[in-house]
């Protein structure tokens, strides 16, 4: 299998190739795609080297699977040159995922809804991931009536500008990287994405639109608030959940203990939840805090955590292609 990853640069393109790696996706050749400033660059894989190409010369490769992460502006532009010559494309950006024809997949939830004709899958917001890994589950058993979600966002998800303010504003450098419109470091943004006229960000409106399409569920009432924290890695995030159903903090976890990709970490008495630093670099999502909202009957409270650059984006591209590939959905010559 020839695979092609377009942004392998990039922070998330590098996990990409790390999660290629370790899985067992049989790949003949890795085809490392960057722009033309990037190209000539060499990246090992599997003890090989391979050379940095522009998307033009990766095209004339012929791969059988893509996985983009160069944003949403270049996956509108090549991902459908891509489909064209039979190449799967697994997009990390927003470009697609709005698209009703354009399946929108976390395998944990809905790796089914992936068929034949489908050439170009998109993979989530990493907020949304860990999010509905969760929720899942419980929207199964018990039935939702309204989702509040607030989370509390590193500043690896703003990509390494991101990271740059926050390590340059520790630092004490006068004049930082601006990823932000205000200083990170010993701060919260309540800010992701852009204003929109009604006050919301688009980053909550993916969160709502996302969370409802990957659980076929329009019928749920979503409100999200997006906080940027000074955290480098691990995304969190505060869920109050009223369901239809009973559902008491028992109930709860056992429904999570039986759930795929689920860690939980819930002993008060001890200290023991989870947090960003203890989750960075790995592929699971972690839930805690799990308690019944005292202010509402059939209301409980989560708190959910995940590494956003693995399962919140480079682990769940590399899972929905290894199951498409176990699947035989994925081209060979």
């Amino acid at each position: 299998m020839r695979i092609a990853i377009l942004g392998a640069t990039g922070l998330v393109g590098t996990e990409m190739i790390r999660a290629i790696a370790a899985s067992a996706l049989p790949v003949t050749e890795l085809i490392p795609v960057a722009s033309s400033r990037s190209a000539g660059k060499e990246i090992t894989f599997r003890g090989t080297p391979y050379r940095v190409v522009t998307p033009e010369v990766a095209l004339e490769k012929k791969p059988h699977l893509a996985l983009f992460s160069a944003g949403g502006e270049a996956s509108r532009l090549y991902a459908p040159q891509f489909a064209q010559i039979r190449c799967k494309v697994i997009d990390n950006s927003s470009a697609w995922r709005k698209e009703t024809d354009v399946p929108l997949i976390v395998p944990e939830v809905n790796i089914d809804q992936i068929k034949p004709h489908h050439h170009i899958i998109a993979n989530p917001n990493c907020s949304t991931i860990q999010l509905v890994v969760v929720l899942n589950p419980l929207y199964k058993r018990f039935g939702f009536r309204r989702v509040i979600v607030s989370t509390y966002q590193s500043v690896s998800g703003s990509g390494v500008q991101g990271l740059q303010q926050l390590e340059e504003e520790r630092q004490g450098e006068e004049a930082p990287t601006r990823c932000y419109p205000h200083r990170i470091d010993l701060n919260i943004l309540p800010h992701g994405g852009d204003f929109l006229p009604d006050g919301t960000t688009t980053e909550e409106t993916k969160l709502v639109f996302e969370t409802r399409k990957i659980l076929s569920a329009d019928d749920i009432a979503i409100s999200a608030t997006v906080a940027r924290v000074p955290v480098m890695y691990g995304h969190s995030e505060s869920v109050n959940i009223e369901f239809n159903h009973p559902a008491d903090p028992v109930l709860i976890r056992e429904t999570l203990r039986q759930a795929p990709g689920i860690v939980i970490i819930d002993d008060p008495t001890n200290n023991r939840y989870p947090m960003p630093v203890d989750v960075a670099g790995r592929d699971e999502v972690f839930v805690g805090r799990i308690r019944k909202d005292a202010s509402l009957s059939h209301a409980a409270d989560l708190w959910i955590v995940a590494d956003n650059l693995r399962k919140g984006a480079a682990t769940n591209a590399v899972q929905i292609a290894v199951m498409m590939h176990q699947n035989g959905l994925i081209p060979s010559d």
